[in-house]
């Protein structure tokens, strides 16, 4: 009985202080091949490696992330002019890979997603893109909407954004209805896609 004992502090002496490690960087060239690793805070468990690609007007950008995460789900997002992958996971400088490039083919299904002047331009779902997201939230006092696809495994991390009322995903095609918009609504997007990404 008191070799248990003995045996099971050992192992809480040994574990109780591991903290996660994962790779660190951004790549604004599409690129994370100058990356770190870095010892995580408390209450980050787990490792995240994301893909976005934004295109405005005839520009298109890559970004690639790496980093610890409080909590995250793998799967995809889209909104339109930016698309992001992210894959999550638990255990040590396991986000060594890039994240592949954000899916493209269609799936069939599609929901709304808005520029600077409505909410009613429709969105073709990619990859495992199953649900519609809305979002809503203030800027400089003006009120915005996001609206796009998601994956369900995001749906369901639920997690709350600053200054981001009322994300919620629903089932169906174009289950959101479309509505017009009279401010830019880029910033909300971008604070959206970083808080989902790094929190």
């Amino acid at each position: 009985m008191d070799l248990q004992i003995s045996v099971f502090l050992l192992f809480i002496l040994f574990t109780a202080g591991h903290s996660l490690s994962c790779y660190e960087c951004m790549g604004l060239t599409g690129s994370c091949a100058n990356q770190n690793v870095k010892t995580c805070p408390s209450g980050f468990s787990k490792c995240m490696s994301s893909t976005t690609a934004v295109n405005v007007g005839n520009n298109g950008v890559k970004v690639k992330l790496k980093d610890c995460a409080a909590d995250c789900a793998s799967g995809s997002m889209n909104f339109g002019y930016a698309k992001t992958s992210l894959t999550c996971c638990n255990t040590d400088r396991c986000n060594v890979q890039d994240t592949p490039d954000p899916p493209i083919v269609p799936n069939g299904k599609t929901c709304y997603s808005c520029d600077e002047k409505s909410c009613s331009n429709i969105l073709s779902c990619s990859g495992s893109e199953d649900r519609c997201f809305k979002a809503t939230g203030s800027f400089g006092g003006q009120s915005m909407v996001i609206k796009g696809c998601v994956s369900k495994s995001i749906c369901d991390a639920g997690s709350s954004v600053r200054d981001v009322q009322g994300a919620s995903c629903c089932e169906g095609n174009l289950c959101y209805g479309a509505q017009s918009v009279t401010q830019s609504f880029l910033f909300l997007c971008c604070s959206l896609i970083s808080f989902i990404l790094l929190h």
